[in-house]
């Protein structure tokens, strides 16, 4: 597990900036999965009066991210491009200078939103896919169509490669005990540039009696800092801020990006005093750290930032080679 480790954090104290802004950009769903721990609980209901994010909320963030050049990864307790101003608003996003990631269950994603959205400059698309049969996918993804998402993550995989554009795509699957994710991954690589194999997580909420492979990467008693405290910010629909972006209940608040900037909540006390608890080794004594089953699940070698550069090399090595993931050729 030391490889999951870093000798020296203090780099990341001061950090001005985060790296990337996770958004919850709609709290509505087409899909009922039984492993989703917005399905679990009654937090979309708290967000009835704002189930979209507003064009102006997004646009101020979109602002400030883009200023510097930081990742905008546009997620939340629901299906993204479900939100009547998905398209403009990502093009939004890109035209003022944000690295844009688009987390999808692919239902949606026609070909002719998939080249707007590439043309526009997307740099990630990720296919929550989590199955490798139809049978399956039923069972976890539940009110989806399989088929018509395997159309659909070709479709945008084709276009990509005969038009040229840059985006990467990527196909995620949970590691959970009612699927085979290995056969998934063998199912699932030929259409995308990395399939990524991602670990049961609770969220608060979820058991991890669920997980197929509970093996931790680091332990709570090696008081390793968490990392992503030092990197990326969750901003849910209303403009909240939490510290940690697996707070999708909205425990904590920093603060409202409609009243304050980002750098401003990045760099406030509160802030600062939770990553100084964590590079003392002292913060998984602050309650919602101490309770929090995902940690041992972080890593500060092993996240996006590697799933970017994997990706970005393997659509690269695909375009030099002439494969374009054709999986009836065998590629």
């Amino acid at each position: 597990m030391s490889e999951h480790s870093l000798e020296n954090y203090d780099m990341y104290a001061s950090t001005p900036f985060p790296k990337m802004v996770v958004i919850a950009f709609t709290y509505v769903c087409n899909a009922l999965c039984p492993g989703c721990a917005y399905t679990n609980s009654s937090i979309r209901s708290d967000y009835k009066d704002t189930k979209h994010m507003p064009e102006g909320t997004f646009k101020k963030i979109a602002d400030e991210v883009g200023k510097h050049g930081a990742w905008l990864r546009i997620s939340g307790g629901g299906e993204p491009l479900i939100h009547p101003e998905a398209l403009p608003l990502i093009e939004y996003a890109k035209q003022a200078g944000c690295q844009v990631g688009l987390i999808t269950n692919g239902s949606l994603l026609t070909r002719q939103k998939a080249e707007r959205l590439m043309r526009a400059g997307l740099d990630m698309l990720e296919f929550s896919v989590d199955a490798a049969t139809a049978e399956d996918y039923e069972i976890v993804r539940k009110g989806l169509d399989f088929d018509k998402l395997v159309a659909n993550v070709r479709a945008a995989r084709e276009m990509r490669d005969a038009q040229g554009f840059k985006t990467r795509i990527i196909a995620s699957a949970v590691n959970q005990k009612t699927i085979d994710i290995d056969a998934a991954e063998r199912f699932w690589s030929p259409y995308v540039d990395l399939f990524q194999k991602r670990k049961f997580l609770t969220w608060g909420i979820n058991s991890l009696a669920n997980s197929a492979d509970p093996v931790p990467y680091i332990k709570k008693e090696d008081r390793i800092p968490c990392p992503i405290i030092f990197d990326r910010l969750l901003i849910d629909s209303k403009g909240r801020a939490a510290f940690c972006i697996y707070d999708i209940a909205g425990v904590t608040d920093m603060g409202n990006v409609n009243e304050m900037s980002i750098h401003e909540i990045w760099t406030g006390a509160k802030f600062q005093d939770i990553r100084q608890a964590h590079l003392s080794g002292h913060g998984y004594d602050i309650d919602i750290c101490s309770t929090c089953e995902d940690a041992q699940y972080r890593s500060w070698k092993h996240n996006y930032w590697k799933i970017v550069d994997v990706a970005a090399e393997s659509r690269d090595a695909a375009v030099r080679s002439g494969v374009g993931g054709n999986p009836d050729k065998g590629e």
